[in-house]
């Protein structure tokens, strides 16, 4: 009989793990001793604040990232087809959602494999939730364009998206490029457009405010090199 593939996520920042991990999934993540992880050494940090009781030598990491080849998914699924429980942990947040992991989950479904999501930090439902913004109705689209051109044609694009369908567009960036993105979206969009910067979610530093885009350019924030997620609302 396969074994089940856990999908945990990681808490956002150095922040109170009490808040963002309920205590049934910490014993649930005790209970495990191989995971694939991003990367090693701080999925090792991680699990010493989530208190897994078992060494953390003698816990087995594979790693999965951009890098990995899908030829390789096989052999990081052979575990679980031998009965073994493995752990799917991202580097902050949810597998799979802004990070790798899809299509293992997707190899795990076709071979039978029980798949369990576990409760933990969405740094993406935390911002649509907190920021007032259309909850029935929203998109995410990753990471926009780096050139600033074609950046430029994919917040018109977002902004004439959610006038036309009435949603709230979400997207992220790499904090050490939000000074420009934030730059790119006072400039192209109309004033009159909602935007909300939901930045260091879940830490103290948290802020997480909902402006229109007139409003915004008065006074634009400092989220460089913040974690940040971006969602814009034209409906």
């Amino acid at each position: 009989m396969p074994g089940t593939l856990y999908l945990i996520p990681a808490p956002l920042g150095h922040n109170d793990i009490s808040w963002v991990v309920p205590h049934g999934v910490k014993r649930v993540i005790s209970k495990l001793d191989s995971f694939i992880v991003e990367d090693a050494k701080s999925a090792r940090q991680c699990l010493a604040r989530l208190g897994v009781s078992a060494p953390l030598q003698t816990i087995k990491f594979s790693v999965l990232n951009e890098h990995t080849r899908p030829a390789e998914l096989t052999d990081l699924i052979k575990p679980l087809l031998s009965g073994k429980n493995l752990g799917l942990m991202s580097e902050a947040g949810c597998p799979a959602v802004a990070d790798p992991g899809a299509n293992l989950i997707a190899l795990a479904h076709a071979h039978g494999i029980r798949v369990v999501p576990l409760v933990g930090p969405s740094a993406i439902l935390l911002a649509l939730m907190a920021s007032g913004l259309n909850g029935q109705r929203f998109a995410f689209h990753g990471y926009l364009p780096v050139d600033s051109a074609e950046r430029a044609r994919k917040i018109a694009e977002l902004e004439k998206a959610s006038k036309i369908l009435d949603q709230t567009e979400i997207f992220i960036e790499a904090p050490y490029r939000n000074a420009k993105l934030l730059q790119s979206l006072l400039h192209f969009c109309d004033k009159g457009t909602l935007l909300c910067l939901a930045t260091d979610i879940s830490l103290a530093t948290e802020n997480i405010t909902t402006k229109r885009i007139g409003d915004w350019k008065s006074a634009p924030p400092d989220i460089n090199k913040r974690p940040t997620v971006f969602l814009l609302y034209a409906g």
